[in-house]
């Protein structure tokens, strides 16, 4: 089964090695059709310190790092 790939903006790095990453998704309600932005939150493994607050980052899912931690960063 394929790794998910989602897009995001880096919302924190004030954690060693791990940024919060905020995802959007849009979607059309099914009785409204109205179009819905819904956000979550995940927590991706950035072993280099790389990324910063703001910076928009590409994550994949991976096997657990942490108790919270089932994302990595890919570096593009």
């Amino acid at each position: 089964m394929p790794k998910r790939i989602l897009q995001g903006t880096v919302t924190s790095d004030k954690n060693a090695q791990t940024v919060t990453v905020l995802v959007e998704r849009r979607f059309t309600h099914p009785l409204f059709k109205k179009t819905i932005r819904e956000s979550k939150k995940y927590r991706a493994h950035d072993a280099n310190d790389q990324f910063k607050t703001g910076d928009t980052v590409r994550i994949q899912e991976c096997s657990p790092v942490s108790k919270n931690k089932r994302w990595e960063v890919l570096a593009d």
